[in-house]
């Protein structure tokens, strides 16, 4: 999956010399809690989050140096480094730019103009939608030998049993390098016929595993 499948295209966008007041007002209207920054040629010079609002004015008891503050530009208060994504790069990559760099949103730009923007809450549902975690059905955990072809085996036997695979993940065992983890969600409320055949042909099911439960 690529950027430009999940990113919003429809974005909330300020220029440097708007003010602190626009920003706040334009967040509270959109219900968002990050602005970019573009210059007249739509290239992204900053941005400002909720935060950068929060810390850049002072108390709200203090009314007259609030409104002084409120009219300032945002150029004052917005980040200038910033990170920005391209709409063919890949969603996981995207992800572990979250991660690495600690940050919250993503502007996407093409031909250095803002195209669009993604969220920690974009992410996280594409998560969810791959997963198929929002959809009715049975998780199945198996640990396997690494080696070629095992994903291909494992599919076959719950294939057998016609029950339609939503999603795979793969990772590796942290205790041995020589397995990994194999979990599927399958499109079935009872999963006990399909378990049984993985531990007959000799898998490791690791969940479900509850007690009760043949080994």
């Amino acid at each position: 999956m690529i950027v430009e499948e999940i990113m919003n295209t429809e974005v909330a966008a300020l220029k440097p010399d708007d003010t602190i007041e626009s920003a706040i007002l334009l967040m509270r209207d959109k219900k968002i809690k990050h602005i970019p920054i573009t210059n007249d040629q739509s290239e992204v010079v900053g941005i400002v989050s909720d935060r950068d609002v929060k810390d850049g004015t002072p108390s709200i008891f203090d009314d007259e140096a609030s409104q002084e503050e409120l009219k300032k530009p945002l150029r004052l208060i917005m980040k200038t480094d910033v990170i920005t994504g391209h709409p063919l790069d890949f969603v996981e990559e995207v992800a572990a730019l979250f991660y690495e760099h600690h940050i919250s949103c993503l502007p996407v730009v093409s031909d250095k103009k803002l195209i669009g923007i993604i969220t920690e809450t974009d992410l996280l549902h594409t998560l969810i939608q791959l997963t198929g975690a929002n959809q009715p059905g049975s998780q199945i955990e198996v640990k396997v030998p690494h080696r070629a072809g095992i994903l291909y085996d494992v599919a076959g036997i719950i294939r057998r049993h016609n029950s339609n695979i939503l999603s795979v993940l793969v990772y590796p065992d942290k205790k041995d390098e020589a397995y990994k983890i194999l979990v599927f969600r399958v499109r079935t409320m009872n999963p006990m016929n399909v378990i049984e055949d993985l531990k007959k042909e000799g898998y490791d099911v690791l969940w479900p595993n509850m007690p009760g439960m043949s080994t």
